[in-house]
This record gives C-alpha cells, sequence and structure tokens, in this order.
C-alpha cells in the first residue's frame, strides 16, 4: 500500500519573488548611477595635483591641500558662500511668505478664470532665462542695481513664485474645508483658524517646497554672473567657475572638486535634516481627501 506524503502549508517552497529582486535591483542601480559622481567628486578633491588625473577609485596619498586651496586669499571662497546663503535664505523665505498666502487663496475661493490664472503663473516660469537677461540686465544697470543683493534676487523670485504657488495650491486642494469651518464654530476668525489650523496641517508641503527653492537659488549661476562683476558680492557658483591654478591658463580641477563638495554639503544636510517632512509633505501632495 502506497502512502501520499503531503507536504504541511508551512513547509512549501516559496515562489521566488522576482518582481520584487528586479525593483530592488533597479533601485540600487539608479542610486549608484546618481552617487557615482558625487564620490567621484569627493575622491577627486582629496587627490594631490600629481595624481589628479588618476583613475583609481581611492586617492593613493589623500590630501585636503585642495580645500586649503579653495579658502585661500585670491579665490574669496568664503564670502562667496555668505552670498550665496544671503540670497538663497531671501528668496526662500519671501517666495514662501507670498505663495502661502496666495495658493490658499486660490485653493479656496472660486471665481472665474482660476484655471486660466493658475496656467499663467506656471507659464511664468517656463520663459528661457537667457531670453530675458538681456532687458533685465538693462533695467537693472538703469535703476544701478548692478552689483546689489536686489539684481539676484528679484530675478530667483520670478521663477521660484510660480513653482511655489502652484505646488503649494495643489497641497491645499487636499485640505478638507471642514477644518476651517470647524475652526470657526469654535470661535477662530477665518484668520486663527489659517493660522492655527491649516498652518501646521501644512508644513510638510511648505517645507518641500522650500527645500526646492532653496536649492534652486543656491545654484543659480547666469544672473548672478551677469548682473555682479564685484567679487565681493559674487555668489559661491560665480567664484567657483572663476578659479584659476597657479599658471593663467592653469584650470584647478582638484580645487574646483572641493569646492563643489563644499557648495553640495549644506544641501545634502539640509534634505537628511528634513527628510521625513519632505516625504511627508511629497506623499500627501498626492492623497486625495
Amino acid at each position: 500500500m502506497s502512502t501520499a506524503t503531503t507536504a504541511a502549508p508551512g513547509t512549501r517552497r516559496r515562489k521566488t519573488d522576482w518582481a520584487g529582486i528586479l525593483s530592488s535591483f533597479g533601485i540600487v542601480l539608479i542610486v549608484i548611477y546618481c552617487l557615482a559622481p558625487f564620490y567621484w567628486m569627493i575622491v577627486s578633491s582629496l587627490r594631490p595635483d600629481t595624481e589628479i588625473f588618476e583613475n583609481s577609485w581611492w586617492p593613493r596619498n589623500p590630501s585636503f591641500e585642495n580645500y586649503e586651496a579653495v579658502f585661500s586669499a585670491k579665490n574669496n571662497f568664503a564670502s562667496g558662500l555668505v552670498n550665496s546663503l544671503i540670497v538663497s535664505v531671501i528668496v526662500t523665505v519671501v517666495a514662501l511668505a507670498v505663495a502661502t498666502f496666495a495658493s490658499y487663496a486660490l485653493a479656496r475661493l472660486s471665481f472665474r478664470g482660476k484655471g486660466f490664472l493658475l496656467l499663467v503663473v506656471l507659464a511664468t516660469s517656463m520663459f528661457p532665462l537667457v531670453a530675458i537677461i538681456v532687458p533685465l540686465l538693462k533695467n537693472f544697470a538703469a535703476w544701478e542695481w548692478i552689483n546689489t543683493y536686489q539684481a539676484m534676487i528679484i530675478p530667483d523670485l520670478s521663477f521660484s513664485l510660480p513653482l511655489a504657488v502652484w505646488n503649494l495650491t495643489s497641497f491645499f486642494r487636499q485640505m478638507p474645508l471642514e477644518l476651517e469651518q470647524s475652526a470657526m464654530v469654535d470661535g477662530c476668525t477665518p484668520g486663527q483658524a489659517f493660522r492655527k489650523v491649516i498652518l501646521p496641517l501644512a508644513a510638510p508641503g511648505i517645507f518641500t517646497t522650500a527645500i526646492i527653492i532653496f536649492i534652486g537659488a543656491w545654484n543659480e549661476f547666469l544672473v548672478a554672473v551677469t548682473m555682479i562683476n564685484d567679487p565681493a558680492m559674487q555668489p559661491a557658483t560665480v567664484l567657483l567657475s572663476k578659479f584659476t591654478g597657479a599658471a593663467q591658463f592653469n584650470t584647478p580641477f582638484g580645487s574646483q572638486m572641493a569646492a563643489g563638495v563644499i557648495m553640495t554639503l549644506p544641501l545634502v544636510i539640509m534634505v537628511l535634516l528634513f527628510q521625513r517632512r519632505i516625504v511627508a509633505g511629497l506623499a500627501a501632495g498626492g492623497l486625495k481627501s
């Protein structure tokens, strides 16, 4: 008499999750592709000039001489970082302050042509900067704004505000109108309901928008190189492009890589510190209430 043996449910061989494995492998490849240039920039910044063209994965004689060269007196890079920080912070604060109120009004008020107005707001950020830089230069020169902070801040705002208004309008639309109504039933004015209820709940979206605006202002180059010719007023992006080596036409690749690392680190640190709020803001913006 033959006996049939059946495997217990817990002992059955599990099927290989090829879809999950391929997805994980793809994510790893994307991460490597995105981080490889930054890794090579770090490695190149640690190479002495005699090893700068080597292709090893790590320098044979790591050195911080390139970082010392970045902050030498002739490069004036420290003041450039301060100028970049001033412009980026002002652009971010002003753009958020204006965009928060404007986007809340666009999300809550009903009026004719609101959709067209939003499209116009978005379209203003699509103009190529190189097409309007000459008229801007002519106007700023007439107003005696050359070599001033406003010559960098106002053009940056003209591109940051539409993006901020569009992002925050979409975010505020996801928030139920009953939140303000409940707060006003409890005795809040419309302004108090907005300040005490809506703004705290909108913090993830505001943080996400702030990071995007700050990165754009921090990396801006064309306006700054056109409007600012005083080395004491130039941001770090412009000063980085003007690095020179020991000879006049010598390109200091190691110093440029070190300066690139220094400029990238604040953005990396900021994203790491606020990554939960950024992810929450991106996820909340995709939900429909």
